[in-house]
């Protein structure tokens, strides 16, 4: 049992109200199985449900089959922020409330300056640039339309850096280096925020900064065992 998980999904049904996905059962001589649906059962029980809906599967041996019929695929970096922008960009059209006001639905603020990148350079590799955006880029307390004029903005000044990192990336290929994370090598190295205990900062401060070392970076400096220490991948892009 995750922990974790229990807690998001606890947090989730008390902000919605529901929880629309039952959990699958199956009958054995000692009672009854939850193969799939055990996060949202222990869920459900620490918010104080007595009941909760299960699909009642006759065969046992299901039980040991749910990983083969579970294919459902998780939504990778991309797919998700072009799905939260989508998002904006209709509930911009039905009224004035604000971008803060859809924190809990759009998640996290990056999403949605990812989703215009997604949209521009279908191949960008947001992953690298997640963890420096999750500490700059905040979600924006304007209503939605002018918020995504933010966005627009933003998600330019990202597409600038992402070209400077590719040259430097290039850069470091000519050399010989390999690796098919170059990108996020370079970008955790030009990152201002990566050792900063600093809870709060400025997006285009943070932006110029790197762009601007970005392009004084000297790939002559950069070893081998830099880069094998620099860990694994970002997240996942497909």
């Amino acid at each position: 049992m995750s922990e974790k998980h229990v807690k998001r999904l606890m947090t989730v049904i008390e902000k919605i109200g529901r929880y629309l996905d039952p959990i699958i059962v199956v009958r054995y001589s000692n009672g009854c199985w939850t193969p799939n649906g055990g996060h949202r059962l222990e869920a459900l029980k620490a918010l104080g449900a007595r009941t909760i809906i299960g699909l009642l599967v006759p065969e046992p041996e299901v039980a040991f089959q749910i990983l083969a019929l579970n294919t459902e695929k998780a939504h990778n970096l991309k797919e998700k922020s072009l799905e939260t922008l989508r998002m904006a960009r209709a509930l911009a059209e039905s009224g004035r409330r604000k971008e803060t006001d859809f924190a809990f639905e759009f998640e996290e603020a990056p999403f949605l300056t990812l989703g215009i990148c997604y949209e521009k350079r279908p191949r960008i590799s947001g992953g690298a640039y997640q963890p420096v955006f999750r500490r700059v880029d905040d979600f924006i307390d304007l209503p939605l339309a002018a918020a995504l004029a933010e966005r627009e903005r933003r998600a330019a000044r990202l597409l600038e850096l992402d070209d400077a990192v590719t040259v430097v990336a290039a850069k470091l290929k000519e050399r010989g280096f390999m690796s098919p994370y170059l990108n996020a090598f370079v970008v955790a190295r030009i990152n201002p925020t990566r050792f900063s205990k600093a809870t709060s900062f400025d997006f285009e401060e943070v932006l110029g900064k790197m762009i601007a070392a970005a392009g004084k970076f000297n790939v002559e400096k950069v070893r081998q065992e830099d880069l094998a220490s620099a860990g694994g991948p970002p997240a996942a892009e497909d």
